[in-house]
């Protein structure tokens, strides 16, 4: 690096877990992410608040993994008019006490799937699935270190990014442990299982990144890890991560993932080999339960369509000797011929 390259680091403060001011690219996107899954009742979900005040939307969906492999989904574009508050569609999420604690909330209706794959054309399975009323009731506490932050420049002031191809300014993470309730319909799941939860802010496009594959799982309260392969336009695809064990994270230095499909071209099984910065070696074998197929879609200004599509797979790890439950998100780009970027 030159003497008079910039030089940058990472920079996670608490007023972070509250909302910015929003900079001026319209596709300013600042998100909060959860997930929890119940290891005795193997019933959990994922929720994900994305407010784009430049465009007076927010992008609110809720996901529930319920038993016998129904899933309960809602996807909305929620109109707000500021980014004051995480608050809209019905979901409502309130830092507490910052990297500590946050409550999550949720009133409205979903989506009750029996057939999860159908969701692959949405509008047809919105109309032709019951809507049932829903309540979500979480408390979330934060069990290991926060990790990432936002890369600033080493005087402070911000990277200069190209909005039509960011995925994200700033970008943090953190295991946790939730308690509550799902109330679906008539049904009521108590809550009692540990997840991840994510942040990020700036500018996205969902096609900003090639293909994806993230792992987040849990083994308990001290045992988790988040696993991470991304591609961009061209080179190797980054590997990392991080194992968090014993009260500490351990950032993963290799992760080599194999991955088995079925005839859509989802996922339904993973094998990792993990290496740690730390000199730790692990064996991660994940069975899909449970997975949902999701998309977006936009037009470039050049009139070019482009669709993103990201499964979301409620999944079963085992590593160790212990057994653990957490997500497989995999993302991808569909090309003209239908296929799935990160397959090839």
């Amino acid at each position: 690096m030159a003497d008079d390259a910039p030089k940058f680091i990472t920079r996670l403060l608490p007023e972070d877990e509250y909302t910015h001011t929003p900079e001026a690219a319209a596709n300013y996107n600042e998100s909060m992410y959860f997930n929890v899954f119940d290891p005795k009742t193997q019933v959990g979900g994922w929720f994900r608040l994305g407010n784009r005040p430049n465009e007076h939307y927010a992008e609110m969906s809720v996901c529930l993994y319920l038993p016998n492999g129904r899933v309960a989904f809602m996807f909305r574009r929620a109109e707000i008019e500021d980014n004051s508050e995480m608050n809209a569609g019905g979901l409502k999420i309130e830092v507490v006490e910052p990297f500590k604690r946050i409550k999550l909330t949720f009133d409205g209706k979903l989506c009750l799937l029996e057939r999860p794959f159908e969701m692959a054309d949405p509008s047809t399975a919105f109309r032709n699935n019951p809507h049932v009323p829903c309540r979500i009731d979480l408390d979330y506490e934060g069990v290991s270190p926060m990790m990432g932050g936002e890369t600033v420049r080493a005087d402070g002031k911000p990277r200069e990014l190209d909005p039509e191809k960011s995925f994200a300014r700033a970008h943090y993470e953190q295991h946790v442990a939730a308690k509550g309730t799902f109330r679906v319909g008539e049904e009521t799941y108590p809550i009692d299982g540990f997840g991840l939860r994510d942040k990020s802010w700036g500018p996205r496009h969902w096609s900003a990144i090639n293909w994806y594959r993230w792992c987040p799982m849990n083994f308990g309260r001290d045992f988790g890890m988040m696993l991470s392969v991304i591609a961009g336009e061209a080179g190797e695809p980054r590997q990392g991560g991080v194992v968090f064990r014993d009260g500490i994270h351990d950032p993963i230095t290799e992760c080599v993932m194999d991955s088995d499909w079925d005839e859509n071209g989802y996922q339904t099984a993973l094998r990792a080999k993990v290496k740690t910065r730390g000199g730790k070696s692990y064996d991660v074998d994940g069975k899909v339960i449970s997975l949902i197929p999701l998309r977006n879609r936009r037009t470039t200004p050049d009139g070019k369509a482009l669709q993103t599509r990201i499964t979301e797979g409620f999944t079963e790890y085992r590593c160790d000797g212990m057994v653990g439950y957490g997500l497989s998100e995999y993302l991808d780009q569909i090309g003209d011929d239908g296929r799935a970027s990160g397959m090839s």
